[in-house]
């Protein structure tokens, strides 16, 4: 396909599947059960690093965590006794387990007894000087904040990914979009200000990977970081404030349309 072709493909697609529709059976409908900034963040950050495998099979697992909270994951970071914490133990998913879970939980009570808002956990000390600041920047920060607390247990280093690992980082991506991206159709969130939309990196999982190849979006051999920093270097050539905003389109077009 010709650039102006495969722009005008691509924005066609991300208006299809960039609806309301597309919450119900995604795990983004997961802090759209909730009105409360804290309690979109810490739903929205649980669905993302537990979205993996079917969809429904993640949207039933969140859902059992947060009605172990009561459904006020904010009040429960914040507020929970020791007696509150047992009702988290045998809680799994995949590799995740009560382990990682109680210190996802003393991650939260630390980190908003000091901020309102999880944005601030993603923003280096020295953000204000930095010439310039980018995804890469917010998701190393993040890794070596999030594990700062003396109990933080090995076998959960695991779940939270950063650049430094090579990793993709589809999942915190994935996080980020929702809180970042703002738009009038409202599956982002767009509840963060300080980072900005044009900051994003493209969440690469199998589907977006696949369909970015068969696009000719991604030419490098191997799945890790700077794969997804191509494809969304590819993506900025359709649109440079927004280029995130094409993972409806990828996403869609590999998981409803088996491109």
């Amino acid at each position: 396909m010709e650039f102006l072709e495969l722009k005008d493909f691509l924005d066609f697609k991300v208006e299809q599947y960039n609806q309301p529709g597309f919450i119900t059976n995604d795990p983004i409908c997961i802090p759209h059960r909730f009105s409360k900034k804290q309690d979109i963040e810490i739903a929205a950050f649980f669905a993302a690093i537990l979205a993996w495998g079917q969809r429904k099979t993640i949207i039933n697992k969140c859902t059992e965590l947060f009605q172990r909270m009561d459904n006020d994951p904010y009040n429960f970071m914040l507020q929970h006794s020791d007696e509150d914490l047992k009702r988290l133990l045998n809680f799994k998913h995949r590799t995740f387990n009560d382990t990682d879970l109680l210190y996802f939980v003393s991650f939260f009570k630390f980190h908003y007894g000091m901020s309102d808002s999880l944005e601030t956990a993603f923003l280096p000390d020295n953000f204000g000087q930095l010439d310039s600041f980018t995804a890469e920047h917010a998701l190393n920060h993040f890794r070596t904040y999030f594990f700062s607390l003396p109990d933080s247990p090995r076998r959960t280093i695991k779940h939270i990914s950063s650049p430094l690992q090579k990793s993709t980082c589809k999942r915190l991506n994935m996080f980020l979009r929702w809180m970042v991206r703002k738009d009038k159709m409202g599956v982002d969130f767009g509840v963060w200000n300080t980072i900005h939309p044009s900051d994003l990196i493209c969440p690469c999982d199998v589907h977006v990977d696949r369909v970015a190849r068969r696009l000719n979006l991604i030419t490098r051999k191997q799945a890790d970081w700077r794969t997804a920093v191509e494809l969304t270097e590819e993506l900025r050539k359709f649109d440079p404030q927004d280029p995130v905003k094409y993972d409806f389109a990828l996403f869609g077009l590999g998981v409803e349309e088996k491109f």
